[in-house]
């Protein structure tokens, strides 16, 4: 394997943010029965609307910050923690040579299924063909930096966006910049769970993973069938939030899973405003 294969942009730059690990972490996971979730999808693709299972859990997680738990939509900035003005959802892409970009998805809480499959198509699309938002940009110019110069450079941006909440338009960060959380697909990549790192300079109060999907014997109405399950799984900053909003989330999600339909129209400005 050649070198520049070895050391790339994004292990460049994970060499100089990440350390060892010893931060406050909650991990969490369950099993969802996504059976008549599929079904669900299918219909939608055979109308035409072009969704995955990573458009439903988007939008479901959005609604869930907005509506059940708030506290997940916030950040620490000085010591503080600070709440943010709307939803923003990160999803990560994979691009065509096997590397990761992503698309931010602002007030996924307020959106439809078919809004949100327009736009993440519309970004997609863009980080496909090279066009990539600035922060994902960021990794190429961070890359080019010469070690240890890279580490003191990551040290400094960490600083000013994340102790101070300044913001660094010179190269698209601000403290806000990663969204409210970040939304990936392992199972896009053959892994049935996983739980990854906060990234150090998002401000993310968690990352959500939607694992791979297997075939499971499951008790049904006292029978035992055999059904299409997924493992969902989540990192969440200790700092911020605690198992209870976790509890919280996951239930959200499970009973949103059996209503898919409720994500075709908008929430009310009742439900919205119920989690502020």
């Amino acid at each position: 394997m050649a070198s520049s294969e070895i050391n790339n942009d994004w292990r460049k730059v994970a060499s100089a943010i990440y350390r060892k690990p010893m931060d406050a972490k909650i991990f969490g996971s369950v099993e969802l029965d996504v059976t008549e979730l599929e079904k669900f999808v299918s219909a939608k693709r055979k109308e035409g609307l072009k969704i995955t299972l990573t458009h439903i859990f988007t939008l479901i997680v959005a609604r869930a910050i907005s509506q059940e738990v708030p506290e997940l939509n916030c950040y620490v900035r000085r010591g503080n923690i600070i709440q943010r003005d709307q939803v923003d959802a990160m999803v990560s892409v994979l691009l065509p040579d096997g590397s990761m970009s992503s698309v931010k998805v602002e007030n996924a809480d307020r959106l439809t299924l078919s809004e949100c499959a327009e736009v993440l198509a519309e970004g997609i699309s863009g980080s496909r063909s090279g066009d990539e938002n600035r922060t994902m940009r960021m990794k190429g110019v961070a890359g080019s930096i010469p070690w240890p110069i890279r580490t003191w450079f990551f040290n400094l941006v960490r600083f000013l966006t994340i102790k101070l909440g300044v913001s660094v338009p010179a190269i698209g960060l601000t403290a806000n910049n990663f969204g409210s959380f970040v939304m990936t697909n392992i199972g896009s990549i053959g892994l049935d769970t996983g739980y990854p790192a906060l990234f150090p300079i998002s401000n993310v109060s968690f990352v959500f993973v939607m694992g791979g999907i297997s075939k499971k014997p499951v008790v049904v109405n006292d029978e035992v069938v055999i059904r299409r399950i997924i493992t969902l799984s989540s990192a969440l900053d200790h700092r911020t939030v605690d198992a209870m909003h976790g509890g919280k989330l996951f239930r959200y999600i499970k009973r949103m899973a059996m209503e898919p339909e409720l994500l075709e129209t908008k929430p009310t400005e009742e439900n919205l405003a119920s989690g502020s």
